[in-house]
C-alpha cells in the first residue's frame, strides 16, 4: 500500500468516526424529543463508551483534528 492509499484510508476512518459520533448524538436528541425527557442513564453511559471508542480509533489514524473536543461538547 502506498502513502496515498494509507492517507485515504486514514481519512475515511476519521470520517466514519465523525459520522458515528454524530449519529449517536442524533439518537440521543431524538430520544429526548420523543420522551420529553433525557435518555435513560444506561443509554447515556453506553453512548459515552461508543463515542470514546470511535474517537480513539479516529485519533489513532488521523490525530489532532479536534474531534475529541467536539464530541465532548455534545450535550
Amino acid at each position: 500500500m502506498d502513502a496515498e492509499e494509507r492517507s485515504m484510508l486514514a481519512e475515511l476512518i476519521w470520517l466514519n468516526a465523525v459520522i458515528a459520533t454524530e449519529l449517536i448524538q442524533i439518537t440521543e436528541n431524538t430520544s429526548s424529543i420523543l420522551r420529553n425527557a433525557p435518555p435513560p442513564a444506561s443509554c447515556l453511559s453506553e453512548h459515552r463508551k461508543l463515542r470514546e471508542a470511535a474517537v480513539a480509533i479516529a485519533e489513532r489514524y488521523h490525530p489532532g483534528t479536534g474531534l475529541r473536543d467536539h464530541v465532548l461538547s455534545h450535550q
